[in-house]
């Protein structure tokens, strides 16, 4: 009997079987590429996505057979260095993924293949570097050294120097560092009465993640704002480290299963607690969600987090539905062009952000594609130029409206976004939780 063509039923995800030696087996990954990548020509269907599939399907196309067999294993790399993980593919587009017999998982098979190639030393160190969050967080911060930082970010000859020691693109602008780190300065307020509705914990854990310590602390400081706003009791974690999804990227699977054993303790501790757990970093809350149940899938610690891990407008928009939100909005927001990043559109919770901005009385223009960021991909050189390819239809889309505000969940792709829209751009950046704590009045 045949295989039928393509599936119906919602897309599972089968465990990242991460520990059996044949993972790291490079003739079995091999296989493995060859057979996707052939149902891959065959379909075309996520040709617009990114750049890897175009890659593979002109690598096709000029090879001698014009099918994949006709393609140099070693060229197989150029298309797993062109993925970036945003899982749109398996979510969105993919006929094949599970439970259809052909059982594709194009992201997972490429995160195979960057595990591998670590292991096998093919890692850079600016690799490493713009993996470790954390590391760079904490000596970025230190006050007097984040002076020195931010300008030479802002420094055409310094970022030229950058570029050519360790190949960090110099028209990429990065984000600044804040010595008054969002942990050390928070206010949480623990004193309220705690109102569970049918929907919502009535108590909430902030897990501020490394982006908001040390980048943008008052995206931190307005959730705080929120939170005191609707008298929801909340506190800090404990403590936290990276929640390791810039490993993951690279294929440094010890390090996130190193990371998992410092966070997922406290964690796991709150949501036994009764916690919801908010992170305002839509890859955090993904890699709690998603990648690290996959990882350790008889973890109950994981799968406890799993449980209690919310989006920030997914946790406030359920606390409307309860009739728990407060919606005395003060402030007109005017028009927001507003972007749906990759990795909050693969947690299936909906446009919360949106509806969130629309309840608060904003006239919203929703982009709902991939901006071409992503972490750190395109800050590299030699993706630098793809990603401004790839964000073209968004920077375009975003500025037709001529919008007060351009603001996305992903801070680093609100920034990009408005470095694609260019110079004329007037519309300010502005993060979808600081817009809501605008529109009710707040300081």
């Amino acid at each position: 009997m045949s295989t039928r063509e393509g599936s119906l039923e919602a897309p599972t995800r089968h465990p990242l079987d991460w520990k059996n030696p044949d993972f790291y087996n490079e003739d079995k990954l091999n296989h493995e590429l060859e057979r996707i990548f052939d149902i891959c020509h065959g379909c075309r269907r996520c040709v617009s996505l990114c750049t890897a599939f175009p890659t593979l399907f002109d690598l096709v196309d000029e090879s001698s057979t014009m099918e994949v067999d006709g393609v140099a294993k070693s060229d197989y790399w150029k298309v797993v260095d062109e993925c970036y993980l945003c899982d749109l593919c398996y979510m969105t587009k993919c006929p094949y993924v599970p439970p259809h017999a052909w059982n594709l998982d194009f992201p997972h098979t490429m995160l195979r293949a960057k595990a591998i190639k670590f292991k096998k030393g093919g890692t850079t160190f600016r690799d490493k570097l713009l993996s470790s969050t954390d590391a760079m967080g904490k000596l970025a911060s230190i006050p007097v050294v984040v002076q020195v930082v931010n300008a030479s970010l802002k420094s055409k000859p310094i970022r030229k120097m950058v570029d050519s020691v360790l190949h960090i693109h110099p028209e990429r602008r990065l984000p600044e560092y804040d010595s008054a780190k969002f942990r050390a300065t928070a206010k949480p307020r623990n004193d309220f009465a705690v109102k569970d509705g049918a929907k919502t914990p009535g108590k909430v854990a902030i897990y501020s993640t490394c982006y908001v310590n040390y980048n943008e602390p008052g995206i931190g400081h307005d959730l705080v704002k929120l939170l005191t706003h609707n008298e929801i009791p909340h506190v800090l974690v404990e403590k936290e480290a990276c929640c390791g999804m810039p490993k993951l990227e690279l294929g440094d699977l010890d390090a996130v299963a190193k990371l998992k054993e410092t966070n997922i303790p406290h964690l796991a501790k709150l949501a036994r607690e009764g916690y919801a757990i908010l992170t305002p970093v839509p890859s955090c809350t993904l890699m709690y969600k998603q990648e690290l149940p996959l990882m350790f899938p008889e973890d109950a610690d994981v799968q406890a987090v799993r449980e209690a891990m919310w989006d920030p407008f997914e946790y406030l928009m359920a606390r409307n539905v309860d009739g728990l939100l407060k919606t005395d909005f003060k402030a007109p927001l005017g028009k927001v062009a507003y972007h749906v990043p990759c990795h909050q559109r693969v947690q299936n919770i909906g446009n919360k952000t949106r509806d969130a901005l629309q309840l608060a009385g904003a006239e919203v223009t929703l982009v709902e594609r991939c901006s071409g960021h992503d972490g750190t991909w395109g800050v590299k050189s030699e993706f630098f130029e793809k990603s401004m390819k790839i964000g073209k239809p968004v920077f375009r889309q975003m500025a037709e409206p001529a919008p007060d505000y351009v603001s996305s969940d992903c801070a680093i792709a609100a920034r990009h976004i408005l470095q694609g829209m260019g110079e004329a751009a007037t519309a300010q950046k502005q993060h979808p939780i600081t817009l809501l704590r605008i529109a009710y009045g707040l300081e």
